[in-house]
């Protein structure tokens, strides 16, 4: 299994981010305050995934130069 893909998906964070936010809602938090920790998650996991999947893609093009570069 791939740790860092799974926890680099949005699917699985909207999921924590739902499930977390219901509990607050059920242990009486306010509005602003539910709504300030849900966007900070949300902007926080969009950053992380768009990183990594950057270094990816960056690693798979450094791999292929390298590959390219072999053969002539």
């Amino acid at each position: 299994m791939n740790w860092k893909q799974k926890l680099s998906s949005r699917k699985l964070w909207a999921c924590i981010v739902g499930v977390g936010m219901g509990v607050a809602i059920a242990f009486g938090l306010d509005e602003g305050t539910i709504t300030t920790i849900a966007g900070s998650v949300t902007s926080l996991v969009s950053i992380i995934a768009y990183v990594l999947a950057e270094g990816k893609v960056d690693a798979a093009a450094v791999g292929q130069d390298n590959i390219g570069s072999e053969s002539r």
